[in-house]
């Protein structure tokens, strides 16, 4: 019985092992095919992305909305902190962006440049660089009025992580009478009380792997790209019961991501209800798209 689950155990880690020998992006490969181009009026998501490689890692509802016929806009917050490697990673970043069929549009009045003073420091302080921050992401909004925001949550564990998301709600609420769903992603910390378990298939997953080994830069310390299937299995089995209700049975999904998930009504930020979406049933609908 033991020897079963060691060498289940075994085949997982030489699976990875095999993987992590193949160079992230694959000499000769072919670029998946996309969707076709939204329609004029579609609907609009914006996902802002603390750095190069959120859009990938935290994607699956915005793909899943891009496949459904949404214009999906990944709004680049900064380029790391690296100067040496910043326009190494836009370069990787319009790849992914291309993988996944988004637009890219940097956070900065210009492509190629992230935004200065995104720290916690200058959000306590209110320093004027942070306010112009406030600012930039207050006139994307208003361009692009979305339906759908995406930006990490509260408590997700990476200093740039959080204080993005407090960029996001400060600037929301300077706009008073843009009302958008507003969902909180997960990546290096857990949320507790997830309101989204959306599935996602073997192909979505795969475009999403691909995506993050755009980042060759990255997946040449780390193998994101190849862990990444791991964190949507554990998502599946955490959602079952973080949305579903302690005790639920599995939803049968091999992958998930976990969002939270707000609407404003009023002044005051509400949480939906929880919902757990099948792979192949309409996301446009939770949203009334």
């Amino acid at each position: 019985m033991l020897q079963h689950y060691v060498q289940l155990a075994q085949a997982y880690r030489a699976l990875l092992e095999d993987a992590i020998k193949q160079p992230p992006v694959l000499p000769g490969a072919t670029p998946p095919a996309q969707p076709d181009p939204p329609q004029a009026g579609a609907p609009v998501c914006l996902i802002f992305s603390p750095h190069p490689d959120d859009e990938a890692l935290v994607g699956g509802l915005p793909l899943r909305l891009r496949a459904a016929g949404w214009r999906v806009v990944n709004v680049a917050v900064t380029l790391g902190s690296r100067l040496d490697r910043r326009a190494a990673r836009w370069q990787e970043l319009q790849a992914s962006c291309r993988v996944l069929g988004f637009e890219l549009v940097a956070a900065s009045s210009g492509p190629g440049m992230g935004l200065e003073g995104i720290r916690t420091a200058e959000h306590a302080a209110q320093h004027p660089d942070w306010r112009a921050a406030v600012k930039r992401i207050i006139d994307l909004m208003s361009l692009y009025q979305p339906k759908v925001v995406i930006c990490p949550h509260e408590l997700d564990g990476h200093d740039v992580h959080m204080v993005t998301s407090q960029l996001v709600l400060q600037a929301l609420a300077g706009l008073p009478a843009l009302s958008p769903h507003l969902l909180l992603s997960e990546y290096w910390n857990t949320q507790l009380q997830p309101q989204l378990m959306l599935g996602l298939t073997d192909g979505q997953v795969g475009q999403m792997m691909l995506a993050t080994a755009m980042h060759v830069g990255e997946v040449s310390r780390q193998p994101y790209h190849l862990t990444l299937p791991a964190w949507l299995m554990d998502s599946a089995r955490r959602g079952a019961e973080r949305v579903g209700g302690p005790g639920a049975a599995s939803s049968g999904m091999a992958y998930a991501a976990l969002y939270g998930w707000r609407r404003r009504v009023g002044s005051e930020w509400v949480a939906m209800a929880p919902r757990i979406l099948p792979a192949n049933d309409d996301v446009g609908a939770l949203f009334g798209a």
